[in-house]
Formats: structure tokens, sequence, C-alpha cells
């Protein structure tokens, strides 16, 4: 075994579906400066107001999609990690969740017991932005001064558009759409456009237009990630040969009552079963494993809804999750992450 490390790292979850574990979860989760970008004693209030009913609330959907095992994300990103140990071959790979267990701390701090001074970052997102990425890094970076752990790393970089991810996509996707389906929406996170707009290099992105996604330089690309979904869609339906108006995207999981990139994935829902949709099949593309906002936000209450506006029925088609042709990709982008290690101190 060499000394150079995959550290896979994925949202998190709860430890439980009880009310103060989903309590401790959430606190963690919002005040993340990267995730609620206001002063911290706004945050602080905000965060507080919002732990007063969300708490319980959550706890319920979480406790409608709970396994036997534990959280789904957690454990489909166990599997994952036991896949990438066949894959990957120049060390140990750990698994880490940015909010909850097992967190970046434990994991760095096992890897250094180990003697490892290199460590390949890979954030399980495949768009960039900062609520996701950037917060990982820093994380990443608290962790190593904190303890001041000799060690130097290497990031996978957004892999929104790279070939043997969205060809991964595809063959997971492929059987599902072998059956009769009237429209396939693709469902991405969604974000404040304040998160994107602060990020904008030439103050110009409109957020709005796919066509202005489409065509956006690359100094736009690089941080935006409304255009990397757009851009991933479209490659997506390009390679699957899906005709125009047999797809479309949409964001999810909105929060709050700041501005959010759209279109809504509530309101297409409404519409599309309006237009005559019945069978609806549904991919969330800004996820690599099923979790809460994959099976009951979409899968459950995304699925109820659309048939009270009409609908027949909402299929959820599964994330790449554990599949071995999303772990050999996987193991590709790893190894095509940069070669130069540097300190992150």
């Amino acid at each position: 075994m060499t000394d150079h490390a995959l550290l896979l790292i994925n949202l998190g979850s709860p430890a439980s579906t009880s009310v103060a574990d989903v309590r401790r979860y959430l606190n963690q989760f919002l005040m993340d400066p990267y995730v609620i970008d206001l002063p911290w004693p706004v945050r602080r209030l905000l965060v507080s107001l919002i732990l007063i009913k969300r708490p319980e609330q959550s706890a319920h959907a979480y406790a409608s999609i709970w396994w036997e095992e534990g959280s789904p994300l957690v454990e489909i990103s166990r599997r994952l990690q036991t896949q990438m140990h066949a894959q990957w071959t120049q060390g140990p790979v750990e698994l880490a969740m940015r909010y909850g267990q097992p967190s970046i701390e434990s994991a760095l701090q096992r890897l250094a017991g180990q003697g490892i001074r290199k460590v390949t970052l890979a954030p399980l997102y495949p768009q960039f932005a900062d609520s996701t990425v950037t917060t990982v890094i820093e994380e990443a970076r608290r962790v190593v001064r904190k303890h001041g752990l000799d060690m130097q790393f290497s990031r996978v970089q957004p892999f929104y558009d790279q070939p043997e991810y969205l060809d991964a996509l595809v063959q997971s996707v492929r059987p599902h759409l072998a059956e009769p389906y009237d429209h396939l929406l693709l469902s991405f996170h969604g974000l404040p456009e304040r998160h994107l707009r602060k990020l904008d290099p030439t103050g110009s992105c409109c957020l709005q237009s796919d066509d202005c996604c489409l065509k956006a330089p690359p100094e736009v690309v690089a941080t935006c990630y409304r255009a990397q979904c757009i851009q991933s869609a479209a490659a997506f339906a390009r390679l699957m040969g899906l005709p125009d108006g047999k797809w479309s995207v949409s964001f999810q999981s909105r929060l709050g009552r700041a501005k959010w990139i759209e279109p809504y994935t509530e309101q297409r829902l409404d519409e599309l079963a309006a237009q005559g949709v019945k069978r609806l099949l549904v991919m969330c593309p800004a996820f690599v494993a099923d979790c809460i906002e994959t099976l009951e936000e979409i899968g459950d209450r995304g699925a109820e809804q659309f048939k009270e506006a009409g609908g027949h029925e909402l299929v959820l088609v599964p994330c790449l999750n554990d599949d071995p042709n999303w772990a050999a990709a996987l193991n590709t982008l790893c190894e095509r992450a940069p070669a130069l290690y540097q300190s992150i101190t």
C-alpha cells in the first residue's frame, strides 16, 4: 500500500431521525457561512428561527425514507467506498461527510495516524458551488491547521461535463428510458441567485436563460452552478438522443424568501401535468447518491403533487449510487486529479 489516500466526501445526514439529532444536524448545516452567506449575527438569528419548527418537520421526512441500516445517503456512500477500495490502488479509501458523521476531521486524523501525507479530496458533487465544494476545502483547511497535520492535497474538479461521468449517467438511466414515458425532468438542487452573482467575474450572468447558460464563456461557467447544470443536462440529452420537448430542467429544494434560480421543480410538476404529461420520469443529476432530496422530496411529495395536478405516475430514477460503472468512472476522475500536491494551510 502506498501513502496516497482517497477521501470521498458527501453532504451528510443526521445521526438518527430523532428531533434532537435532526436539530443538531440542521444547525451545523445552516450555520455554515457558505450555505447561508449572511453575517454571523443575522445568520444565527435566522437559523434559530428556522430551528423552532423545521427539525420536527424534517425528522418526519427523514423517518419516511430511513433505512434499517441508517441514513440512505451515508449507507449508499459507504457502498461506493467499498466499490472504490477495489478501484483505487494507490492507498486507503476513506469516507467523510461535510456535516454529521463520519466527519472530515475524523477521516483526516485517521489518515494522518496511518502516516498518510498525500490525499486526493473527492467532493461527490458534479457541479461547483460554494455551498458544496468550497466549504469542503475550507473544512479540510481548518482541520489541517487545528491539528498541525503534515498533509498535501489534490482535488477532483467538478465533473459535470466529463465523458466518464456522463457515460455512467447514461448507462444508469438508459433502462428507465426503455419503458414508455411522456417526459423526462432533470431536477437539480437549487441555489439562491446571490450565490451565483457574487462569483460571476463578468457581472452579466442572467441566471434565467438556458441559452445564456449554454453560451456562457468559460470564465463564467467555471463558477456558475446554473450554467454547469444546463450544460450537463444538454450533454446528457444529446448522448441519450432525447428530442426537444421530451425533456426539461428544473431546480428544487428552495429554502427561505431569497430569489432562487429558476424554473422551480414544484412549478414544473404542475405545468407538465397541465400539459397532459401522464407518466413522468424525474432524475436528480446534482446528486450522485439518493438522499432525502430525491427519495422524499421528489419520490414522495413530488409524486403526490404530480398526481394531484392530474398526472398519473411520477417515476424517480435512482442516482448513480454504488453502480460499478460509476465507481470505475469516479476512479478515473480521481486519478486525473492534478498531480501537483499542495498544502492547504
